[in-house]
C-alpha cells in the first residue's frame, strides 16, 4: 500500500511538471504567427507606400507632357497667325502694286520720337515701310511709332484698319495689353469688312484673357466662331475657348 502512495505521487508529479512545457511550446508558436504576421503587414505598407510613390510619378510625367503638348500647340498657333499674316500682306502688295501715290499733308507737329518718320512718304509708302519692319526686318520696337504716326498722318486711308491691328500686335507683344485692346477695338466696331477684323476679334479676346476677364474672352471668342466659320481665326478660337 505503502508502495502504490509512492508511486502515486510520482506520477503526479510528472504530470504536474510536464504542463508548463506544453504551455511555453504553445506560447512560442503564438508568438512566431505574430512575428510572421507583424512582417507581413510590414511588408504590405512597404508596397503601399512605394505603389503611392510610382503613381505620384505618374502623375508629375503626365502633367509635365500636358504642359509641353499645351506648349507645342501654343506655338504652333503663333506660327500659324505669323504666316497668315505674312501671305495676307503678300497678296495686298500683289494687288495693289499699281495703285497711285497720294501726296500726304506735312506734319508740322513733327517730335523727336518721330524723327524715323518721312513726312514725303506716299501713304503706300508710309505702310509698307512700317510693315517692312515687321515682316522683312524684325525691328519691332522701331515699328511702333511708324505705325502711330501712320495713323495719324492718314486717319482715312485704305490700310488704317490693318495699322492698328499690327499696332495693337506690337503693343500685345510687349504686354501693354490695355493699349493693344484700343487698338483691336477700332478694327472691330470701325472696320466691319476688314480683312483683319476676325484676327482683331481673335487677339482681343486673347487680350480679355490675358486682362482676367475670362467672360468677355469667351463671349469673343464664340463671336469669331460664330461671324466667321470657315476661318482659321474661328479654329483658333475653338481650341483657345476649350481651354478656357
Amino acid at each position: 500500500m505503502k508502495f502504490y502512495l509512492i508511486s502515486l505521487l510520482v506520477v503526479s508529479g510528472a504530470a504536474y511538471s510536464a504542463a508548463p512545457i506544453n504551455d511555453a511550446s504553445s506560447s512560442a508558436a503564438i508568438a512566431e504567427q505574430l512575428n510572421q504576421l507583424k512582417r507581413l503587414m510590414q511588408a504590405r505598407g512597404a508596397a503601399q507606400v512605394n505603389l503611392q510613390q510610382q503613381l505620384v510619378e505618374v502623375q508629375d510625367e503626365l502633367s509635365e507632357l500636358k504642359g509641353e503638348s499645351e506648349n507645342q500647340a501654343h506655338k504652333l498657333d503663333q506660327i500659324v497667325e505669323r504666316q497668315r499674316d505674312l501671305y495676307i500682306e503678300i497678296e495686298r502688295r500683289l494687288t495693289n502694286i499699281q495703285a497711285p501715290k497720294q501726296t500726304p499733308v506735312a506734319n508740322t507737329t513733327t517730335t523727336p520720337t518721330e524723327s524715323s518718320y518721312s513726312a514725303s512718304l506716299s501713304e503706300s509708302e508710309a505702310y509698307d515701310q512700317a510693315v517692312n519692319l515687321i515682316l522683312k526686318d524684325r525691328r519691332y520696337d522701331e515699328a511702333i511709332p511708324e505705325f502711330k504716326n501712320f495713323i495719324k498722318s492718314f486717319p482715312k486711308s485704305v490700310y488704317i484698319a490693318n495699322a492698328h491691328y499690327w499696332l495693337g500686335q506690337l503693343l500685345f507683344n510687349k504686354s501693354l495689353f490695355a493699349d493693344a485692346k484700343t487698338h483691336f477695338d477700332q478694327v472691330i466696331r470701325n472696320h466691319p469688312k476688314s480683312t483683319k477684323r476676325s484676327d482683331s476679334m481673335l487677339k482681343q479676346a486673347t487680350v480679355m484673357q490675358k486682362l482676367g476677364d475670362k467672360n468677355a474672352a469667351k463671349t469673343l471668342f464664340e463671336q469669331v466662331i460664330s461671324e466667321y466659320p470657315d476661318s482659321t481665326s474661328a479654329s483658333l478660337a475653338k481650341s483657345r475657348l476649350a481651354s478656357l
